[in-house]
């Protein structure tokens, strides 16, 4: 268990007189810190099916190559993803990589379902997401998610964009950050892998994906993974965006 975790029991042993609404948001922040759980002993240095097929569909739905996805969306159900849970990874990738390519995988991803069960196979539905405990206002609800996912303290705005254009610095909190990642039909590590995929995959987001090489390892990806995953990044696009991203990774210093 690792240090926050530990405080945050003490704290849960000596709330018997607090107050409920307390008691909720004590709950939602231990859920929370579940799901970032670093990996300090030892590292996994592999990627199992499941997050392998996330890391193909999520690069092949960045680029748009629908027809190298629609495989890919079929590999990944028969690796043991459930529909929603692909779903849910191309639905947040929008927020990346525009709503054209989000809406031409969703529309693909439906094909390939259609397909599927007309030759008989069911696929696992999944589950769906837990309601939303915390009520407060989505802005203060995402700029808490990315404390936990940087472990940096989240200023309001976000220094230079925020200050700059508050409104992108509202939408990223607001919408990324608290919308879509409320829903807990993906863990914090699998939408790291869903983001990282598509950053590397796409053009021009090196600095983006400096960012959220940090938030992966935050939540237990190792940097072996990683490397997995830009291998995965030349089988699928290509060997210049491999390249890349293996150079942000080497310079990244956690």
């Amino acid at each position: 268990m690792n240090d926050q975790l530990v405080i945050f029991t003490h704290e849960v042993l000596s709330i018997k007189s607090m107050k409920t609404a307390n008691f909720l948001h004590l709950i939602l922040l231990f859920a929370l810190l579940i799901q970032v759980r670093p990996m300090h002993a030892q590292e996994i240095n592999s990627l199992d099916n499941r997050q392998q097929s996330l890391v193909t569909i999520a690069a092949l739905t960045a680029v748009g190559d629908i027809k190298n996805l629609k495989t890919q969306l079929n590999a990944g159900l028969d690796a043991g993803l459930t529909v929603n849970e692909i779903k849910e990874a191309l639905v947040q990738l929008y927020a990346y990589c525009g709503f054209p390519r989000s809406l031409n995988a969703i529309n693909s991803f439906m094909q390939v379902t259609e397909e599927r069960k007309a030759s008989g196979i069911n696929d696992a539905e999944g589950k769906e997401a837990t309601p939303l405990i915390d009520r407060s206002a989505a802005y203060e609800r995402g700029r808490k998610r990315l404390e936990i996912l940087t472990q940096t303290a989240q200023a309001q705005p976000a220094p230079g964009f925020g200050e700059f254009a508050p409104r992108i610095d509202a939408f990223l909190k607001e919408h990324l950050f608290a919308d879509i990642f409320d829903s807990d039909v993906l863990d914090y590590q699998q939408r790291e892998l869903v983001t990282i995929s598509a950053l590397a995959a796409m053009t021009g987001t090196e600095a983006q994906l400096q960012s959220h090489i940090g938030m992966g390892m935050n939540t237990g990806i190792s940097r072996q993974q990683l490397i997995t995953v830009f291998d995965s990044i030349e089988n699928v696009i290509g060997d210049e965006q491999a390249e890349k991203a293996r150079v942000v990774l080497a310079n990244y210093k956690k």
